[in-house]
C-alpha cells in the first residue's frame, strides 16, 4: 500500500532510492519487528522518508521488553537523574572542592608577636561542622591545613587581651595568607571596694592638708575641703598642731606681727631696741604655740572634738557668711554633730590667762584681759572663717576635688 501511495504520487516513475534499498528496508523492519534482529535499528536511521511511512503505516508490536499495551513512545520519563550525595563531589570535579591552608601571625601593636594565642576556625556556611582550634606558635603563626574552600570565620582570644575576629574566602587549593592579626590589651573596668578604717582614710586626707598652701607659700593646714570628713586621731591633731608651729612661715609671719607691735609701741613695757623687739616676737610666738597646742589638740582630744574648719563652698553669699561666722563658736565633734566649740572657747580663755605670766606687769588686766583676748580671739577666728570661704582656697594650688566642696 504504502509503495503503490509513493508510485501514484509520482506519476507512475519512483523517484528517491532505488528498488533494493526498499527491499532491504522492508526486511530490516520485518527482523525487527521479530525481534531476530535487534541491532538491525541502526539501519533504519539512513532510510529516507519512503520507509518512514511504511513503519508508520504497518501494524505496531510491542517490542521485547515492553509490557503489553504500552509502546515504546508512551513509557514514562524517567526525568533527568540525580546524582546521590557520595557522587556529589565527583560531579563538582576535583578542581573544586580542592581542601586548602589558612595561615598568619599574631602581633601586638608594636609589631611584637604573640605566643599561645587562642585561634578557632569556623566554616560559614557550614554551621554544624566541628570548630577547629590551634594556638599560635613562638613566632607568632598559626596555621590550618585542609581546610574546604568556602566562606570561614577565624576568632582569635587571649587572657589580658581583647578578642578579635576576622573573615575571608577560601577558594579551591589556595593557600590563604590572613593579614597579620593586631590583639590589643583589653580595657579592664574593675570595681574597687574600700575597706580601709576611718583612721586609714582620714590619715590620707590629713597629709592632703598638709600640703595646703596659700599662694603655695603660707600654711593653711587647718581647713578641710572633704565633706563629711572622718574624725582627726589624736595624734593627728598634736601632729597637726607641732607642724604649723614650727612651720618656717610661721617664724616669718611671727616676725612680722612683732615688727608691727614695734613700731607702734605696743606693749611698751618691752621697749625698744633689739631687746624689745625680741619680747614681743617671743610674746607673739608664745600666743600663737600656745592657743595651737591647746584649742587645737589637746583640748579637741579630751572633749572629743574637730578643730579644723569645714568649707562649706555652696549656698548663698549670706549662708556661707552665716556658716562660717558661726563656725568660730561651733565644731564638729568626732561622733560627726555639731556641738559648741568648747575647745576652741577655753582654749583661747587658757591662752590669754597663760600670757599674762610674760606681758608686761602694766599692760596685765588680770581675769579682764583674759576674756578681752578670748572675744578677741573669737572675733579674730571668726574674720577668719569668712577669709577661708570665700577667698583662701582660690588661692590655694593643688586642692582635690571632693565633689560637693565646690570653689
Amino acid at each position: 500500500m504504502g509503495l503503490t501511495a509513493i508510485e501514484a504520487k509520482s506519476g507512475g516513475e519512483l523517484k528517491g532510492p532505488p528498488r533494493w534499498v526498499l527491499r532491504s528496508g522492508r526486511i530490516v523492519v520485518l527482523l525487527t519487528l521479530v525481534g531476530l534482529a535487534p541491532g538491525a535499528r541502526c539501519l533504519q536511521s539512513p532510510l529516507v522518508s519512503p520507509i518512514s511511512t511504511m513503519v508508520a503505516a504497518s501494524p505496531k508490536v510491542p517490542e521485547a521488553g515492553v509490557p503489553s499495551g504500552q509502546s515504546v513512545s508512551e513509557q514514562p520519563s524517567p526525568g533527568p537523574a540525580r546524582p546521590s550525595a557520595g557522587s556529589e563531589q565527583q560531579l563538582r570535579g576535583p578542581e573544586q572542592t580542592s581542601p586548602g591552608g589558612v595561615h598568619g601571625s599574631v602581633v601586638s601593636r608594636d609589631g611584637a608577636v604573640y605566643e599561645g594565642v587562642h585561634v578557632e576556625l569556623a566554616e560559614t556556611d557550614s554551621p554544624t561542622m566541628p570548630v577547629r582550634a590551634v594556638t599560635s606558635d613562638g613566632n607568632g603563626r598559626f596555621n590550618f591545613t585542609d581546610v574546604p574552600p568556602g566562606p570561614f570565620k577565624l576568632t582569635f582570644s587571649s587572657n589580658g587581651f581583647a578578642g578579635q575576629v576576622v573573615s575571608g574566602v577560601l577558594h579551591a587549593g589556595e593557600s590563604y595568607e590572613v593579614p597579620a592579626v593586631v590583639l590589643l590589651v583589653a580595657s579592664a573596668t574593675n570595681e574597687v571596694r574600700v575597706t580601709a578604717t576611718q583612721q586609714e582614710i582620714a590619715l590620707e586626707q590629713f597629709r592632703e592638708e598638709e600640703k595646703q598652701r596659700v599662694l603655695g607659700v603660707i600654711p593653711n593646714f587647718y581647713v578641710t575641703y572633704v565633706p563629711n570628713a572622718p574624725p582627726l586621731t589624736s595624734k593627728q591633731k598634736f601632729s597637726l598642731a607641732w607642724k604649723t608651729s614650727v612651720d618656717p612661715v610661721n617664724f616669718v609671719l611671727t616676725g612680722v606681727v612683732a615688727g608691727i607691735e614695734q613700731g607702734n609701741d605696743t606693749f611698751s613695757g618691752y621697749g625698744q631696741g633689739a631687746q624689745g623687739y625680741a619680747k614681743r616676737y617671743a610674746a607673739v610666738y608664745a600666743d600663737g604655740f600656745i592657743g595651737t597646742l591647746i584649742g587645737g589638740a589637746i583640748l579637741p582630744s579630751l572633749l572629743k572634738q574637730d578643730p579644723r574648719y569645714f568649707y562649706k563652698g555652696t549656698g548663698t553669699i549670706q549662708s556661707r557668711a552665716l556658716y562660717a561666722m558661726a563656725m568660730s563658736v561651733i565644731c564638729k565633734g568626732d561622733n560627726g554633730h555639731w556641738q559648741p566649740n568648747y575647745s576652741g572657747i577655753i582654749g583661747g580663755l587658757a591662752a590669754g590667762g597663760i600670757s599674762n605670766l610674760y606681758y608686761p606687769a602694766k599692760d596685765r588686766n588680770g581675769l579682764g584681759l583674759t576674756f578681752e583676748n578670748a572675744l578677741i580671739g573669737i572675733a579674730g577666728g571668726a574674720a577668719e572663717n569668712l577669709v577661708q570661704e570665700f577667698i583662701i582656697r582660690k588661692l590655694t594650688p593643688h586642692v582635690p576635688d571632693y565633689g560637693a566642696a565646690k570653689k
